[in-house]
């Protein structure tokens, strides 16, 4: 009994997970297909309006069709109630009254020329009863079905004796139930209180009323389809040109700048495809003079960093020599020698800079990766940037993971990556602790390098990786930068797959996050370690980090 329990609860949930599944795409369907959107809503509202129509043409026909009915069974009852009149009229009253009202109800039914009991109002079924609030109910004497006729139309009609009344009433008959006109009258004699009722079968009328029905729902259903189709029709007229302008829109996105949309005729389609067209032509020429500056200001950038390789070659030879003999030189030329031999220092990474900048703005970069431990590239960073930390006063620290952290990198991009978050940071940590957190984690690793310094101000998060920005130009810098160290690094991140981002608040430092994939060509979805750092969040605790080694501390 408990397995078929769980096997219906299985069936359940597997019909409840298909009924999603479809639900689901309908809607997608739903979002994405105008043409689906305005069809089926032309054919609720057409529905509505057909529905509504139908009901009143159907309410119109059927009152027609009693109220005429209707007409013809009063005047036939009335006239049925004067041959009553006349046949009970000469009788005694020594006579049985149940002789004298069938002799009645046998005169009606042959009064027909056809001799059957039918009329201009259509067949009858007549019925005579002896009835007065008088008498009692077993003393009423009657000739007919009387049993058919409602309590509540007898009622009625006793309590009227100048009225005709009528009621339609559905009785049971041998199992069938038939629907009747019942038309009640008293019948005017001096012997007896009479009163007549005659019953007249609605079937023409149900299967006229049924005929209508079946034909204002075929006709509903008939007039939906061609609605959907014409709707569909018209509809396709308006969206396969739209569509055919967000297919040209989207391949002009991919590059295709030569896509262009099919003019044809003079309406408003065709001029949105000219206006399109127009668009996509001064886009393109737009697009192409930017292309041609880039290449421009690459080329130019790339042959002034080629040209000036050479005098800045001489120049280093000479400035090394007068370095050299500095210590023959007054202080003040001393001095200069020593501050000739540092710029020149920068002015060798600016072109530096420059040159592998430009090569990556021209897409002739190729990454050569290869699988390494990345615990090793970091230490290697650490170490270039050594003197520079002690000679700012600040103190990195190394939460590195136990195991390799083996991924599929180029080990000098990382190591330039690691070397200029690191410099950065200890630029602006003012002699505090920068940490260094790796962590390895399904399809990625992240590396964030965490300062305490003067942090960002809103909205520089985003500029930071731009060529040249600076947060403050008045600060004293340690380590000489180009400004085109970040830049760089988010180039050679990008070129791995990864990302490199950036948060900082003034006063709580800033952090840099770098997420890499651990296989080339293999995408993750989320980084390893959060943005902003856990210990940056209000309100909350910070949870130390699982350590699997020491804590590393180069001063």
């Amino acid at each position: 009994m408990t397995s078929l329990w769980r096997w219906l609860l299985g069936a359940v949930r597997g019909v409840v997970a298909a009924g999603r599944r479809r639900s689901g795409a309908f809607s997608d369907l739903w979002r994405r297909s105008l043409q689906l959107r305005v069809v089926v809503s032309t054919l609720a509202l057409g529905s509505a309006v057909i529905f509504v129509l139908g009901m009143v043409l159907q309410n119109q026909i059927t009152e027609r069709l009693l109220g005429t009915k209707e007409e013809a069974a009063i005047a036939q009852t009335r006239n049925a109630v004067q041959i009553a009149e006349r046949e009970l009229a000469g009788t005694r009253d020594s006579d049985p009254i149940r002789d004298r009202l069938n002799s009645a109800i046998n005169k009606l039914t042959s009064s027909s020329p056809d001799q059957s009991a039918a009329g201009p109002a259509g067949a009858f079924e007549p019925v005579l009863v002896n009835d007065a609030p008088y008498i009692a109910p077993s003393d009423v004497k009657f000739a007919g079905p009387y049993e058919n006729v409602p309590q509540s139309l007898r009622d009625f009609v006793l309590s009227s004796p100048n009225r005709t009344v009528s009621q339609i009433y559905t009785v049971e008959r041998n199992g069938e139930r038939n629907t009747y006109l019942i038309v009640g009258v008293p019948v005017a004699t001096t012997s007896a209180a009479l009163r007549l009722y005659m019953l007249y079968p609605l079937a023409a009328e149900q299967r006229t009323i049924d005929v209508v029905q079946s034909t204002l729902v075929v006709g509903g259903l008939v007039l939906l389809l061609l609605l959907a189709g014409i709707t569909n029709l018209v509809t396709r007229q308006v969206v396969l040109p739209v569509r055919r302008a967000a297919r040209a829109a989207e391949r002009f996105a991919d590059g295709e700048l030569g896509e262009r949309m099919v003019v044809a005729g003079e309406d408003d389609v065709a001029r949105l495809a000219e206006s399109y067209n127009e668009m996509a032509a001064s886009i393109e020429r737009q697009i192409r003079q930017l292309e041609d500056f880039g290449q421009l200001q690459r080329r130019f950038t790339s042959d002034v960093s080629h040209e000036l390789r050479t005098p800045l070659t001489t120049v280093r030879m000479a400035a090394d020599v007068l370095h050299a003999s500095r210590a023959q030189f007054p202080a003040g030329l001393a001095r200069s020698t020593e501050l000739l031999v540092d710029e020149l220092d920068r002015f060798e990474s600016l072109l530096g800079d420059l040159l592998e900048i430009s090569r990556l703005d021209a897409g002739v970069e190729e990454l050569v990766a290869e699988y390494t431990d990345l615990r090793a590239i970091v230490r290697r960073a650490v170490e270039s940037v050594r003197v520079i930390a002690r000679n700012a006063g600040s103190e990195i620290v190394l939460n590195l993971p136990e195991d390799e952290a083996t991924a599929e990198v180029e080990s000098r991009r990382v190591e330039r990556i690691l070397r200029n978050l690191l410099a950065n940071a200890i630029d602006h940590g003012e002699g505090k602790p920068v940490e260094l957190t790796m962590v390895i984690e399904g399809n990625a690793v992240a590396v964030t390098v965490r300062d305490h310094g003067v942090g960002l101000r809103t909205g520089e998060a985003d500029l930071v990786f731009n060529r040249f920005w600076r947060a403050d130009p008045s600060r004293n810098r340690h380590t000489g930068g180009t400004g085109l160290g970040l830049a760089i690094s988010l180039e050679d991140a990008r070129l791995h797959g990864g990302g490199l981002d950036a948060w900082g608040e003034p006063g709580e430092g800033a952090c840099f996050r770098l997420t890499l994939p651990i296989e080339q060509d293999v995408e993750y979805e989320d980084s390893p370690l959060p943005l902003p750092p856990v210990d940056a969040r209000p309100m909350t605790q910070p949870a130390p980090l699982p350590l699997s080694v020491p804590e590393e501390a180069y001063p």
